[in-house]
This record gives structure tokens, C-alpha cells and sequence, in this order.
């Protein structure tokens, strides 16, 4: 049996692979496992209502009290559980994914994701049938617990974050920003967030329907804010996913800002102001080269883990750094918040910035990206060609071919029959040579 809990809590297509009744338990399961309190916020997508209605059912059932957030970025469920000293939170939100997906992800009360240990207790509490099924008598009369909404929760999150900017002696005035909220979450605080401090805030896909969240625009689907920011000659473009724990950006020329190139800028900017704590910033394996060597250069300290931000946090957790990130956009930055957050993220960027006195276009310019080529091989058993020799003799090769301006990174996908072989080099042809040889020495040996 699958485990239900994926890397960003429990996700699948709503009323079949993610049902009112999980829901309802796993609403329970906040109650048992977290505490009394919990905060409940959401996406804009249709089955948001639907499984937010049978969660809150789930947490009065186990004599909770809900506090009800509504539409809210990820993010901003993660700070408030902190504010209001809640046990726990909730989010109903699939992020990035379409529309008739959703997903439930749950913090405790320092707004961190729940470690695997704690996920599958509540998963065992889940499949054996939630509060009825445990043998404890179910809450009644005065026991049963109730709703409380939450009316200026998307303030709170608003102002968390153009405090952190305002604190350090920076505005916005001037500056022309284009904005993607992507039919989702963030149209309720980004604009506002960027328009308090000062910017000239152009943005679309602001509105939403429950069916248009994450389609074709925003964070995955940079076309439409490039678009924008061409007609509005804005300084800088700026896409949310759905649920805006994540944040991409675009250059006035159209070019990609993506994550590592969010980071170098951000880890930079804070060991000027010596704030990089440890000198370190934490990404993962599938970073760009580039992204290290700039680091390096800067004297700033890399450490790399397994793709994932629960996996990026753990190493931040555990020795103490504060600015950690994924090349989706997916970054975290301790001092202002406990998981990803685009909203944080981006006015933390533009600060760092405008601190530079660069435009954005020069302040990317920090990370020179090195061409990378990625083949997924179709194989039969992925822990064999893992631990081929073969394989490995042929990886070895690449590498010491490549010596300092290259490498590879071979890594087997997690939902499917693939092996993925990427290469990084200083040019295309070197990229693709070296990542056909490997991916071709797989298919011949058959495993």
C-alpha cells in the first residue's frame, strides 16, 4: 500500500483520490496528534470549500476549535499558527498542481511541516478509522468543539511581510513591478503587500473561479507575466503557484529568474548585512552549477540535499542556517518565516536589490548558469542500474572529464520506472555528449 502521505502532506484528485472522509479524519488526526487549536486556511479551488467543511467537521468531532483563515497563501497559515499560539495548522491546497487536484498539508505549533515519524502515526490513525474507530469515547455536549473565523488574517500576513521590508529602511517608490497571482491564493496579499510599499503594481490572473487556479499562468507557466511585463515596462515580473509558497520572477528583458538565482541574490545580500548565519546557504542536488560556483566565489558555504524543501529544512533545522531553497522558487528564509513563502521571498529579493543599488537585470547577472541536459531512461530496476558498475565507471568518466566546469548527478525518479541522468557543462555540446553516453550504457545493459 501507498504511503498516503506524499513530500507536501496528502494530495490527489478530489472526491475520489482525496475524499470528504480522509479529510474528516485527517482533521481529527489534528486534533489527536497537534492539539485543541487549530488554524484552517485554503486555496481558491472548487473542492476547497467541500473539504474544508468535512476538515472542520473533523476537528469539532474531536472537540477542536478551528480557527478559520478562508483563502490564504500557505504561508500565511504557517505565521499565524505562531501568532495565535495554536496547536497546529492546516492548509487544503495542491500548490502547483491543476485544478481538480487538491492536498492537505498540516504544521505544528512553530509552524513547521510535520516530520515522517508524526505523518505516519497519523496515517495509521487515518486507515484504521479515524476517532470512532479507537476505542475513546467521541466528544459530546459542552466537549464538542467549534469554528472561529479568522477576520483579519490576510491582514496579518500583509503587514508581516511589508514590516520586514519597511524595518530595514527600504521602499518601493519608483519601481514598476508586474505581478502573476496565478487565479490562486496570493491574489488576496501580494498585490497589496508590493502597493503598501510604494511599488506600481500591474497584475492579471488575479481573479478565480475554482477551476482556473495554476492554469496556464503563473509560477509554471512564466508566458503570460512576460507578456505583462513587456507592456507595462516593468522592472521586474514576479508569478506565484497556487497556494504561494513558491516565487519566480522575470527580468524586464523576459528572462527567468528562477530559484537559485533568487537565492545567490538573498544569501549575498545577507552576509553583507551579516545576517548569513554559518556563512551557509542550503539547496539541493539538482541546483545549477552555477549557483555553487557563484557562491564559492562570494566565500559563502553550499550545502546540497536530497531534492525537496522538507529535506532543506531539516538541514537548516539541524546546524543552524537560515536561508535554504529549490530551483522552483520554493525558498526559505528562517528569520522571517518556518516554510517556503513567495510573498516573503520576493520583497526580500527587491530589497536586497535595491540595497545593491543594481537594476534586477545586473543583480541576476550573479549566478552564470551552466547548460544543463537531462534524459529520463526507462529501466527495470532502478536500484540495479544504481548500483551498476558499470554505470558507475561510466559517471566517474564524465566527471573527471568535466573536472571543476561540470557534473553529473544520476538519480532515480520516486513514481517512476526512470533512472534521470543530467549533466551539467560550460557548453550544450559537452552537456548532451556525456549525458547521451551515460543514458545510452544504461539502455544496452537491460536492467
Amino acid at each position: 500500500m501507498a504511503r498516503m502521505f506524499g513530500t507536501d502532506g496528502v494530495r490527489g484528485i478530489a472526491n475520489t483520490e482525496l475524499t470528504n472522509q480522509m479529510a474528516y479524519r485527517l482533521g481529527q488526526a489534528a486534533v489527536v496528534f497537534l492539539g485543541k487549536t487549530i488554524v484552517v486556511g485554503k486555496d481558491t479551488r472548487l473542492s476547497g470549500d467541500m473539504l474544508e467543511a468535512a476538515l472542520v467537521a473533523g476537528i469539532e468531532s474531536a472537540g477542536g476549535t478551528a480557527y478559520l483563515a478562508n483563502v490564504i497563501p500557505t504561508p500565511a497559515v504557517a505565521l499565524l499558527v505562531r501568532r495565535l499560539n495554536a496547536a497546529g495548522g492546516v492548509v487544503i491546497s495542491a500548490s502547483h498542481n491543476p485544478p481538480e487536484y487538491n492536498g492537505i498539508k498540516l504544521f505544528d505549533a512553530n509552524g513547521f511541516k510535520l516530520p515522517d515519524a508524526v505523518e505516519d502515526k497519523i496515517e495509521e490513525f487515518v486507515r484504521a478509522g479515524g476517532l470512532e474507530q479507537s476505542g475513546k469515547p467521541m466528544p459530546v455536549g459542552s466537549d464538542l468543539g467549534f469554528a472561529v473565523p479568522l477576520n483579519d488574517a490576510v491582514e496579518m500576513y500583509i503587514m508581516h511581510a511589508v514590516d520586514s521590508v519597511r524595518g530595514q529602511g527600504i521602499s518601493f517608490e519608483g519601481m514598476t513591478i508586474a505581478l502573476d497571482t496565478g487565479h490562486g491564493a496570493s491574489s488576496m496579499t501580494s498585490p497589496e503587500a508590493l502597493r503598501r510599499l510604494g511599488a506600481d503594481v500591474h497584475v492579471i490572473n488575479d481573479d478565480y473561479d475554482g477551476l482556473d487556479i495554476n492554469v496556464k499562468c503563473g509560477s509554471t507557466h512564466l508566458e503570460p507575466l512576460q507578456q505583462l511585463v513587456k507592456e507595462a515596462q516593468a522592472d521586474v515580473g514576479i508569478a506565484h503557484d497556487g497556494d504561494a509558497d513558491r516565487v519566480m520572477m522575470v527580468t524586464p528583458a523576459g528572462e527567468e529568474i528562477d530559484g537559485d538565482v533568487i537565492e545567490a541574490v538573498c544569501a549575498l545580500d545577507m552576509k553583507e548585512r551579516g545576517v548569513l548565519a554559518n556563512g551557509t546557504a542550503v539547496t539541493t542536488v539538482m541546483c545549477n552549477l552555477g549557483f555553487v560556483h557563484a557562491m564559492r566565489d562570494a566565500g559563502i558555504t553550499v550545502v546540497q540535499t536530497k531534492v525537496g524543501d522538507r529535506y532543506v529544512l531539516e538541514e537548516m533545522r539541524a546546524h543552524g542556517h537560515t536561508i535554504g531553497g529549490e530551483q522552483s522558487g520554493h525558498m526559505i528564509l528562517l528569520e522571517h518565516n518556518s516554510t517556503g513563502d513567495g510573498l516573503m521571498t520576493a520583497v526580500q529579493f527587491l530589497a536586497a536589490v535595491k540595497r545593491s543599488g543594481k537594476t534586477v537585470e545586473e543583480a541576476a547577472k550573479v549566478v552564470q548558469k551552466f547548460p544543463q541536459e537531462l534524459i529520463n531512461v526507462r529501466v527495470a530496476d532502478k536500484n540495479a542500474v544504481m548500483e551498476s558498475d558499470a554505470v558507475k565507471g561510466a559517471v566517474r568518466a564524465a566527471e573527471e572529464a568535466l573536472g571543476d566546469d561540470g557534473r553529473v548527478l544520476l538519480r532515480p525518479s520516486g513514481t517512476e520506472p526512470v533512472v534521470r541522468v543530467m549533466v551539467e557543462a560550460k557548453d550544450d555540446e559537452a552537456a548532451l555528449t556525456h549525458a547521451k553516453t551515460i543514458a545510452d550504457l544504461i539502455t544496452s545493459l537491460g536492467l
